[in-house]
């Protein structure tokens, strides 16, 4: 018999005999309850962290020739720095630098104030436009197909992000938060998620927030594994790209 049952067995005779131990026994077992769950817990964590790191190292190598293309093309275009740095929010509000293959002209940040009217989004939090004039030729395909966001693994690789999570935001976007929003900050953010591949920018930020909530109360391994799957024809097809 196993050690759980037994002490569902012991309660339940202590309890037609008013044994005085009962109220022992009934802490051992929600005692017992609480620490299978957290090994539970535990498990889980460290098997997305296992798959995190077997998926970035794989993608990265896989990843490596088309990153190197994309370097030449950039060059040619404007002669800029390839990479872009960015710092995001990442879980329990911890910021840290998030990288992407730059995709708009150099000094993009200061002409955004210009165009925050012509913003998607019309609860202001997030930002997304069509066409963004800052989007340079190249920049265009790399963020139809998802390309500018391939440096990102190497966040992954580090432990700053997931594969698979809630997006990362700009910390002037989680100055806009509400109590209610900033449950999508109680996981690590990741490289795709459940709006990812549900329609990207099409969605606006209440959107996103339910669909990231909805993730994490329901996350497992096999979640996971659909998004990562599903992010591929998500991917291909460009759909909600901006």
């Amino acid at each position: 018999m196993k050690h759980e049952d037994l002490t569902m067995l012991l309660l339940r005779r202590c309890a037609r005999a008013r044994n005085p131990f009962r109220h022992f026994l009934l802490g051992l077992h929600v005692q017992q309850q609480r620490l299978h769950a957290q090994w539970l817990e535990h498990g889980t964590a460290c098997t997305k962290r296992a798959l995190d790191i077997a998926g970035s190292l794989l993608l990265l190598a896989l990843a490596s020739p088309l990153l190197l293309v994309l370097a030449v093309l950039i060059k040619l275009e404007d002669g800029g720095p390839i990479f872009f740095s960015q710092v995001r929010v990442g879980q329990d509000g911890r910021e840290f630098k998030m990288y992407k293959v730059r995709s708009m002209c150099l000094g993009a940040e200061q002409h955004l104030a210009n165009l925050l009217d012509k913003n998607k989004h019309r609860d202001g939090v997030t930002f997304k436009i069509k066409d963004d004039p800052r989007v340079t030729r190249v920049g265009k395909w790399l963020r139809k197909f998802s390309f500018d966001e391939l440096p990102q693994l190497w966040n992954v690789l580090a432990g700053d992000m997931s594969l698979v999570g809630p997006r990362p935001p700009l910390p002037r976007e989680v100055a806009k938060y509400s109590l209610a929003d900033r449950r999508r900050l109680t996981v690590k953010q990741g490289l795709t998620c459940l709006w990812q591949i549900s329609g990207r920018a099409e969605i606006d930020f209440p959107g996103q927030v339910q669909l990231d909530v909805n993730y994490i109360e329901q996350q497992n391994l096999w979640t996971d594994l659909l998004i990562l799957t599903r992010t591929i024809p998500a991917v291909l097809f460009g759909k909600g790209a901006c």
